[in-house]
């Protein structure tokens, strides 16, 4: 097994993919406890008012019994559907912000990922001896310095609460019923607030340091990625003789084209391409073999055997070499040049079977453009 100093490598997208795949994600629980109960406290200080209405109403609606009402045994039921009709709607407004504040603060960090993989039951995590190491590890001492930090942070913002809303809590008796009850609950509701905001540096801590963590238990080693790399391109030797037999059959098929070509122009030695032109002028002359060095020597000595014509024009044969591949037309720019080297080819062949002039030979300059010299 790698050691830990080992892992120097950043995880790969594959790497990160798995354990997402395994439920192994970043997550702050400090993140997910201050949202849901800023949540809980915002929800309390705009619906709180209208629960306690609801529940007022709900008392003195129970507490409340006529002569008639005391001997009627269906009286109970029908104060059942009043307090929930009272209470279901400002209630179930608080949960359901309390329950979106959970769900986001759950996914704000690391998104939403849901896999069987973290369901299942991991027999090292039963071990008492893993336990101890949880515990006593750097992880536990992180989690009890947050522990102590949250605890003096929140006695902290209760006190500045207490302070602040001391003038307005001791004269609460002073204030009619029931008015004083409900400023009291709102009293509540903003304390709980700046108890809950208190938190938000500690998750603004703990949201870096969760990622960090996260990122630190998937770095990899320099072999990790190495063997990752391979087995996704496959293994290089592998791919290199795949790549010498691909190079193997392209020269091939092209010295079976050689003996049909019109011409071979030369660098003289380094580069060799072979044209071939269609008389009926469908097509442009098409490139029919090309190489460099040995290859380009090879090309040259099939076309002495097959009595193909060869014409030396470094600055062509390089344009050529360098622009068109096997099998396609020579670029328009090269027109030209080569209509010229054809026609020299023609009247070469003319000459030699003893139906014209020897030809004029072939320029050196002929009209290459600027951007295709090479």
């Amino acid at each position: 097994m790698a050691d830990a100093h080992d892992k120097t490598e950043e995880p790969t997208a594959k790497k990160l993919e798995q354990a997402r795949n395994k439920g192994q994600i970043a997550r702050s629980r400090e993140l997910s406890t201050t949202l849901v109960l800023i949540g809980s406290a915002v929800a309390f200080l705009l619906f709180g008012g209208y629960i306690a209405e609801a529940l007022f109403e709900v008392m003195r609606r129970t507490f409340t019994l006529s002569r008639d009402e005391t001997y009627d045994y269906t009286h109970m039921f029908q104060a059942w559907g009043f307090a929930f009709d009272a209470i279901s709607i400002p209630v179930l407004t608080y949960l359901i912000i309390a329950t979106i504040a959970g769900i986001y603060g759950s996914i704000a960090l690391g998104g939403y990922n849901f896999t069987w993989e973290s369901a299942k039951p991991k027999w090292n995590k039963m071990s008492p001896l893993a336990g101890f190491k949880r515990m006593f590890g750097v992880n536990g001492l992180v989690e009890l310095l947050k522990a102590i930090a949250k605890f003096f942070v929140v006695l902290g913002a209760a006190y500045l609460a207490m302070v602040f809303f001391q003038d307005e809590a001791l004269h609460l008796d002073m204030e009619l019923y029931p008015r004083n009850i409900f400023h009291a609950l709102d009293l509540i509701g903003w304390a709980f607030l700046i108890m809950c905001c208190a938190l938000i540096p500690i998750a603004l801590i703990d949201v870096p340091y969760q990622s960090y963590k996260h990122n630190k238990e998937l770095k990899m080693t320099k072999q990790e990625v190495k063997d990752e790399r391979k087995n996704a391109e496959g293994d290089p030797q592998v791919k290199g003789r795949i790549r010498r037999l691909q190079y193997q059959a392209a020269a091939k098929r092209m010295m079976q084209e050689v003996p049909k070509a019109d011409v071979v122009v030369t660098n003289p030695t380094h580069f060799s391409v072979a044209l071939k032109y269609e008389e009926d002028g469908s097509r442009a002359p098409v490139l029919v073999a090309k190489g460099a060095d040995e290859l380009a020597m090879h090309i040259r000595k099939i076309a002495n055997a097959h009595e193909v014509p060869i014409v030396e024009s470094p600055l062509l044969a390089r344009a050529i070499f360098h622009t068109t591949e096997p099998e396609h037309e020579i670029p328009e720019a090269l027109f030209m040049a080569v209509a010229q080297v054809l026609a020299y080819v023609y009247q070469l062949k003319a000459f030699r079977q003893g139906k014209g002039k020897r030809p004029v030979p072939l320029r050196k300059d002929l009209p290459i453009p600027p951007d295709m010299r090479y």
